[in-house]
């Protein structure tokens, strides 16, 4: 796989280029600040791209804005946004076009599975952190649907997002397969979509229908 890092602290970044490289990915730039980042991704054009969320010039959401544009530019483009903070503006659009993927520095705890997620964006899927998906849906509570959800098909929307199969949101939650059918068939019902054929579909369907409900009730208020 050929990736860009987009990543301001030089430890991290060479750190992280190292792990890749080791695990037989090549490193086709790697970047400390934004403008950079997005130029090597235009020049390199490679399968995934790697962002910090908050690198120079502007210390903010510089790496959203860079993922953003670069989506717009290649949309089979993978891009994963490895970050401390959570940014919600541009996540919805970025999530809903697939291929995407944001995990908190902190909460990466395992390898195996970090070289996984990476794989599973760059192939197509997604790969959200639990926090990462709660602020999204805070964002959108207001939404008579989702106050429909249990606390337990909650989190099994945010195993989902994850992009965890049946089979693993049933390890997760020490529940039977059939359980967890069951569930997500009720999520999609109260949710009134129609049930995808896998999970990173259903993940987008999810994500896309919250984001067009909050447009559109937005669109119904403005003058």
């Amino acid at each position: 796989m050929r990736i860009v890092i987009g990543e301001d602290s030089v430890l991290f970044r060479e750190g992280l280029s190292r792990l890749l490289a080791d695990h037989g990915h090549e490193i086709v730039a790697a970047a400390g600040d934004a403008p950079s980042a997005l130029a090597a991704i235009r020049s390199n054009a490679p399968d995934l791209a790697i962002l910090d969320i908050r690198m120079p010039p502007d210390h903010t959401d510089d790496g959203a804005r860079v993922a953003a544009a670069a989506r717009a530019e290649f949309p089979e483009l993978g891009i994963v946004l490895l970050s401390q903070h959570v940014e919600t503006r541009h996540s919805v659009d970025l999530v809903v076009g697939g291929r995407f993927g944001y995990l908190l520095k902190d909460r990466v705890l395992d390898l195996a599975d970090f070289m996984a997620a990476l794989d599973r964006v760059a192939r197509g899927g997604s790969a959200l952190d639990p926090d990462v998906v709660a602020q999204l849906l805070a964002t959108r509570q207001s939404d008579s649907s989702l106050r429909l959800l249990t606390p337990r098909e909650t989190e099994m929307l945010a195993l989902m997002a994850e992009g965890r199969t049946n089979v693993g949101i049933a390890g997760r939650l020490f529940l039977t397969e059939r359980t967890v059918e069951t569930h997500i068939s009720s999520i999609m019902n109260k949710l009134n979509l129609t049930a995808a054929p896998n999970d990173h579909r259903r993940v987008l369907a999810v994500l896309a229908f919250l984001d067009g409900r909050d447009k559109a009730s937005k669109a119904a208020h403005q003058p």
